[in-house]
This record gives structure tokens, C-alpha cells and sequence, in this order.
């Protein structure tokens, strides 16, 4: 934007609107409040080209805006009212930054001199936001809107992505802001952005470790796919036939069709085919994944006896849960191309049985899942459910799924058959409703694709308010919610550990096409498996929001694939 564009005088609210023109800022997800006046009244009078989304709830907003991250590589951009509207947005904002998501949430908030005296709304946003965010502040000057803009969209994007916050006051709001302090970087209007390369030496010291191994494994984090190192790690693993298995997060670091590739591993997603492929190596090499208590059935799987790689761009997660030894801070893209240099100018004559050891994984799993994917018991079988959304969609799908039934279904058994980021869960803090307003958020990033929805029962009702956005902005997005009528990891849980004592775990069955329909949604009910490939056929290619209500089995009942609850 050049400085011919601009007025000689500028609000704060203004400023706002132009900063996040400035950065790239396309879409936006929020709902109003009484301190947010200025800032709608400066979205509705100025020439910005941001589309705002109207939710219904401030948490949802910051999912949305999680998602549409996630499948943009831009910064989401959210934004809420002070008091009860900061509080609602900040789950968004922690899953975000634990996740390496970078998510701006603006919260407006009273004016700084109504502080301390009792205003409706009050809170200390700072205090409240700051062990939870990458980067927190609140502007109570106007002139520093600009540069605090800046450094928000810089911290988000560089090095380790993350949340970051603004509190804005209504003062600040309708004060005065230099406009020629309104520029920014583009650099950090995409992440990762200035990404950092690796030690030269900690690269050859890699290589010599991988290169001495008999059966290495890498297992991959959500780094990759953020990284945009498919490729790079597809070479490494071609050259040397190395078996890559992933976390949940990593899902779309390597297609699941690849000879290559393992599938998912971990207590949530993971069988006994998968633990096996995992416990026979000798060498594992982390990239960009955390090796927290999911990844690794708890610190059991793989052993503390096996050697370790670990790439990640941020220090601290390396040598945490596992002694390291070699260790890569760098970006995943960046480290994997200067590792597969390194070991191609070594021109090994190696192979680590990649292909043959990840078919036999496969071959496990399907041993378990054909069988009960072609199942006509009722209630419907899961496994029926993901082999049948698995011939119907298009490889190009994208499907958010809440924690609960969905999760581990999807993580061990939809196999996706392209690399990159087709597949979108909560998995920092697994907070229930998160994938309807998250299915919203990739849908506004990605239109041109199909978006599913999956969800429990539980979880919907966390989230069922935001259908009536899904009907608003007519988004062609289709909800499949497994109605079982309870709380079913806990139950779950309480049935394997706990001696079936079940506790407080079970509700009234809803009627969640009814629901939908009242929302304007066209909606469908399933109780006999022989409909569901029919209606999902008829609820895809509906050209508006849709809504499958089916009547599942429950995971205490179930085979699910979470290791804790097989005996």
C-alpha cells in the first residue's frame, strides 16, 4: 500500500484494518461486542478486501482461524470482545500454539482510563493470555499500533510458529496513528517464514549415525507438513529405502499409498502391525515431532535403548523425553535436503527394508479392519464409516475430526493417498467441538475442495451453534456426527481400567438431523449400514451444508485402535 493511499490522519481502529491489509490478511473469523464498535465501524467504512466471518462463539472463531492456517500457510486471524468474549477465545489460541500454528487473536477491551474502576468487562487480557501465547500484548498507545502489528506477525511466523495476542482498548481504538508507520514485511505474511538451516557438522554427524544403522525408522511430526518438506523427505527415505511412519499431526508428511510409508503410530491411531515396525529399529530419527506420551505409547514405544536423530526448530523439544544423539535445530525442509546431500554424496549401498516392512504393517492393519469395515451389524461399525468416506472422496478432500470416535479411526485407517495437509485434528490439547468451526475455517482457505466434518455426539454439542453459520455462508461443507449417547473415550477408558464401574459418562440420545434441520441444513439419519454409501453419496454432492446422523457403536464396545484399552 503506498502512502498516496492513505489519509493525513488515522484512528487506531484504522490502523488496524491497514496493518492487516498490509500483512496479506484476507479473510477473518469474530463476533461483536460493545469494545469492538470502532474497529466494525472502521471494517465497515474503509476499501480493505478482508473478508469478515461472523461466528457464533469466540472459541470457534479461533479454530477457524486455526484451520484456515493450517491449509493456507498465512497467519488465521481472529477476533473477539473483552471480558467473557477473551475468555472464550483463548482455548483456540492455546491448541494454535502448541500445535506451531500461527494464530493472531484480537480482543478489544475497555478503555485504559477506565482501569481499575470497576468497568463492565474488565480483565487483565495480558496477564490472562501470556503463559498461553508465543507473543502478548496489549496496545494502549495508538501510534504503536503499527509497530506492535509488526511484531505480533513477526513473532507468529518465525522460528517456531505460534498464537499471539492483541488487546486493544477502545481508547487506542479511537486515538490518532501516524499513517506512514503503515507498512509490513512480507515475509510474515506466510510461515514458516525465515526458516533456519542446520549445523554443518551436526548434518555429517547424522548422516555417519543413519548410514551406521541396521533398521532405522523415521517418525514424523507436524513439523514436516508445516515445513513443506514432503519432498525433501521423500528423497532420503527413496535413496536409502527407509520406512517412514508419522504422529497424527504429521498425517500428510508422506501418502499412506506410498510403498514407503507406515501409517500412523502411537497409542491413538497405532496397532500392534505399526508398534512392530516402531520396536525393531535401531535408529529412529524424529522430525519435527515432540515424542510426547501419544507418539510413543508413553515413552515404551520406541525403547530409551535405541539411538535418536531429532530435527526440530525448536530446541527445547530435543533430548526432552529421549537421549539425543545428534540433534538438528533447523527447519524440517531445510535440514532434510542438506541430510539427503550429505548422504548421497556418501553413495551408500544400504537398504533398510523400508518397502517390505511397511507392507507388512499394512497387511496387519487391514487383517483387522476389512472384516468389521464390511460389517451389517447394528449400531454401525465405525471402520464401515471410514471405508466407505475412503471410496467415495476425492483424493484432494480435506476432513477435520474432533478427538473421541472420530480420531483414531481416521488416524489408523483412512489412508490418504496424497501427500500434504488433507487431514485436520486438535492434537495439542484435544479439547471437544473443535472440528465443525474448524471444517468453517479450511473451507474459507481451501473452497475449491470438499471438507468433511466428523464429530461425536459429545462433541456436537460443543459446536452445534455454528451450524446456523454453515447455513448463513452456504459452505457445501458435509458434518458426520457418530451418535452413540455418551462421553465415549472416558467410557472407554473406565470399561478397560477401571472395571466397567461406568460413572457419569452417558446422555440422552439427540436427534442431531432434527437439530441440523432446524438450522436449515439438509440432514440425514442412518441406522442400517446398508444406507449409509447412499446418503453419503447424496449429502456430498449436495451443493450446500450437510448433515449425517449416524447411529454408531460405541468406543467401549468397539476395536478401536488406542493401545490402552486392548487388553
Amino acid at each position: 500500500m503506498s502512502d498516496a493511499a492513505l489519509p493525513n490522519r488515522m484512528s487506531g481502529a484504522e490502523a488496524m484494518v491497514h496493518m492487516l491489509k498490509a500483512h496479506g490478511v484476507t479473510d477473518m473469523f469474530g463476533l461483536c461486542g460493545d469494545t469492538t464498535l470502532p474497529f466494525y465501524d472502521a471494517l465497515a467504512r474503509l476499501d480493505h478486501g478482508i473478508r469478515h466471518f461472523l461466528t457464533r462463539d469466540e472459541r470457534h472463531a479461533a479454530y477457524m482461524a486455526d484451520a484456515y492456517a493450517r491449509v493456507t500457510g498465512k497467519p488465521g486471524v481472529c477476533e473477539g470482545p473483552s471480558g467473557g468474549g477473551a475468555t472464550y477465545i483463548l482455548p483456540g489460541l492455546v491448541e494454535a500454539n502448541e500445535s506451531s500454528i500461527p494464530v493472531l487473536a484480537i480482543t478489544t477491551d475497555v478503555s485504559t482510563t477506565a482501569r481499575g474502576r470497576y468497568p463492565l468487562t474488565e480483565l487483565d487480557q495480558v496477564a490472562l493470555m501470556r503463559p498461553l501465547t508465543k507473543w502478548n500484548g496489549s496496545i494502549d498507545d495508538p501510534a504503536k499500533v503499527p509497530a506492535m502489528m509488526r511484531a505480533a506477525f513477526r513473532a507468529m511466523t518465525t522460528g517456531k510458529p505460534g498464537s499471539a495476542h492483541i488487546a486493544l482498548p477502545f481508547d487506542t481504538q479511537k486515538g490518532e496513528t501516524d499513517p506512514a508507520e503503515i507498512w509490513a514485511d512480507p515475509r510474515h505474511a506466510h510461515f514458516p517464514a525465515e526458516p533456519s538451516g542446520p549445523d554443518p557438522a551436526a548434518i555429517e554427524a547424522a548422516a555417519d549415525a543413519l548410514l551406521s544403522a541396521k533398521s532405522a525408522l523415521v517418525i514424523a511430526g507436524g513439523g514436516p507438513v508445516i515445513a513443506g518438506a514432503e519432498a525433501a523427505l521423500l528423497r532420503l527415505a527413496r535413496r536409502l529405502d527407509l520406512p517412514v511412519a508419522t504422529t497424527v499431526s504429521g498425517q500428510g508428511t508422506i501418502a499412506e499409498t506410498d510403498p514407503l510409508a507406515v501409517g500412523v503410530v502411537g497409542s491413538n491411531g497405532g496397532v500392534a502391525a505399526t508398534r512392530a515396525v516402531v520396536d525393531v529399529a535401531d535408529l529412529v530419527i524424529f522430525i519435527g515431532c515432540r515424542a510426547g506420551s501419544v507418539t510413543t505409547e508413553r515413552w515404551r514405544s520406541p525403547k530409551t535403548s535405541v539411538r535418536f536423530i531429532h530435527i526440530d526448530s525448536d530446541p527445547q523439544v530435543i533430548g526432552a523425553n529421549y537421549q539425543t544423539e545428534v540433534a538438528i535445530v533447523a527447519d524440517a525442509k531445510l535440514a532434510l535436503e542438506a541430510l539427503t546431500a550429505a548422504v548421497e554424496a556418501r553413495q551408500p549401498a544400504i537398504s533398510f527394508d523400508g518397502q517390505a516392512r511397511a507392507a507388512e504393517a499394512w497387511a496387519g492393519k487391514f487383517a483387522a479392519f476389512e472384516p468389521l469395515a464390511a460389517s451389517s451389524e447394528r449400531p454401525i461399525r465405525p471402520e464401515r464409516v471410514i471405508a466407505t468416506l475412503q471410496r467415495l472422496l476425492d483424493d484432494d478432500a480435506i476432513i477435520c475430526a474432533d478427538p473421541g470416535t472420530p480420531c483414531p479411526y481416521f488416524s489408523a485407517h483412512y489412508r490418504w493417498r496424497d501427500a500434504g495437509r488433507h487431514f485436520i485434528t486438535n492434537r495439542a490439547h484435544g479439547a471437544l467441538g473443535y472440528a465443525l468451526a474448524a471444517s468453517i475455517g479450511a473451507h474459507a482457505g481451501r473452497p475449491d475442495v470438499k471438507t468433511v466434518a466428523v464429530m461425536g455426539d459429545g462433541s456436537f454439542g460443543f459446536s452445534c451453534g455454528e451450524l446456523e453459520t454453515l447455513t448463513r455462508y452456504r459452505m457445501p461443507i458435509t458434518a458426520i456426527v457418530f451418535s452413540n449417547a455418551t462421553f465415549g473415550w472416558i467410557k472407554a477408558g473406565q470399561n478397560s481400567g477401571f472395571g466397567k464401574r461406568f460413572y457419569n459418562v452417558d446422555f440422552g440420545r439427540t436427534d442431531h438431523a432434527a437439530v441440523a434441520s432446524a438450522f436449515g441444513i439438509k440432514a440425514f439419519r442412518v441406522e442400517d449400514p446398508a444406507m449409509l454409501e447412499p446418503v453419503l453419496k447424496e449429502a456430498l454432492a449436495f451443493d450446500g451444508p450437510t448433515l449425517i446422523d449416524v447411529i454408531a457403536q460405541p468406543l467401549h464396545e468397539a476395536a478401536a485402535p488406542v493401545s490402552e484399552w486392548v487388553a
